[in-house]
């Protein structure tokens, strides 16, 4: 990657980029402040904004807290452990541009199972509230946002230090760098891929840790879990349960093979599925909707 190549014009490209890296963790407190405390009204917010310009959004922004900085410490901690020591099949990606065959350990399904039962298994011996999540979801994106921007600083930087392999380079551009990113197939040792970790095992398991925290959320403040709320959650655990079963083939996919890591996919995996991608399960665990049965 000698050469700065794009397929757009440089404007329309530059602009791309800086547009995603400074509108997306903003929008992405907007929708939590939406969602949880603006009843999902647009429009409510817009007026909050609107009234209070600028101290309106400042106030809005959740402070990071050290409960939050735990939570997520323990879940990343726990998944990366997952991904390092459960048994799984060895799969090997596709054939790299510069002719590398990444080789990885299929074990997500288990790390799935595991990760379900036991948040599940924490919340009924009453070990952890699942609701602490909820109550603490502000601030816990709010790390998830300045945490995952360092964390692709840190990628920058490995890429250009470090590279774990030759699939690897700058194009001489530090936006397109940051952005795009370094490496391909970046790892910390042999055998922790930071890829499988930001986009699988952190990001899309997030997705179905969270639905299962709003349903738990709901029904510990009603006293019961709406249809509306059990449709929701069904229906992410049907695709997240989905994806990790295919996962050994989604390792062959464009977010594997092809996209390097970089802000654009891995702070979108840490910061964007977990937040954007569980927005409805957020909303309705205050705004419950009972649908009933069709006569």
């Amino acid at each position: 990657m000698a050469e700065s190549k794009t397929v757009h014009s440089p404007l329309v490209t530059y602009v791309s980029m800086l547009s995603l890296l400074t509108l997306c963790p903003p929008f992405v407190i907007l929708l939590w402040y939406t969602m949880v405390h603006a009843d999902g009204s647009i429009l409510q917010t817009f007026d909050y904004l609107k009234q209070h310009r600028l101290q309106g959004f400042i106030n809005i922004w959740p402070r990071p807290t050290a409960t939050a900085w735990k939570i997520i410490a323990c879940y990343a901690a726990f998944e990366a452990a997952l991904q390092l020591l459960l048994p799984g099949r060895r799969v090997e990606g596709p054939i790299s541009p510069v002719g590398n065959r990444p080789v990885y350990k299929a074990n997500g399904m288990a790390a799935y199972f595991v990760t379900l039962a036991t948040y599940l298994g924490l919340w009924w011996f009453g070990i952890f509230n699942p609701s602490i999540v909820y109550d603490h979801l502000g601030e816990i994106f709010s790390v998830l946002i300045f945490g995952s921007l360092v964390f692709c600083v840190f990628l920058y930087l490995k890429g250009h230090v470090a590279p774990s392999s030759t699939d690897s380079g700058s194009s001489g551009n530090f936006i397109i760098d940051f952005y795009w990113g370094m490496e391909l197939y970046p790892r910390i040792g042999k055998n922790f891929d930071i890829k499988v970790f930001t986009n699988c095992r952190f990001g899309m398991m997030s997705w179905a840790v969270l639905a299962v925290t709003y349903c738990i959320k709901q029904y510990e403040a009603n006293g019961r879990v709406a249809d509306s709320m059990i449709v929701n959650t069904v229906l992410m655990l049907v695709y997240v349960t989905k994806f990790f079963w295919w996962e050994a083939g989604y390792w062959s996919t464009m977010d594997i093979a092809h996209d390097r890591a970089g802000y654009y996919i891995c702070w979108g995996c840490l910061v964007w599925v977990p937040s954007v991608y569980t927005s409805p399960g957020m909303y309705l665990v205050n705004h419950p909707v009972n649908l009933g049965t069709q006569v």
